[in-house]
């Protein structure tokens, strides 16, 4: 069931609809405006829609290594087994 919340993020508060508890929205709220500082921190602009796209570049870079990592380990995880299930059925046999 879509909850709804209200989040500040660019100092702007929003309503936002979601399925995750109020603590996880608290956290991802939290995330994402700490990345936004970061990033302010390191660039020589005010412009915040500009500090708001490399956070997403930096967000969306972490994600997808990220995602590759956990590719890898399912598919030497599946590779694993299939060697594993290879050897029983071998010696059932």
């Amino acid at each position: 069931l879509n909850s709804s919340h209200r989040v500040r993020v660019l100092g702007r508060e929003l309503q936002v609809r979601s399925m995750a508890s109020a603590e996880a929205v608290r956290e991802v709220e939290t995330f994402v405006n700490e990345k936004l500082a970061e990033v302010a921190a390191s660039v020589k602009t005010n412009d915040s829609q500009i500090v708001a796209i490399l956070t997403l570049m930096n967000i969306a870079e972490s994600y997808l290594a990220l995602a590759r990592e956990n590719d890898a380990y399912r598919k030497q995880g599946s590779e694993r087994i299939s060697r594993l299930l290879y050897k029983l059925e071998s010696n059932l046999e």
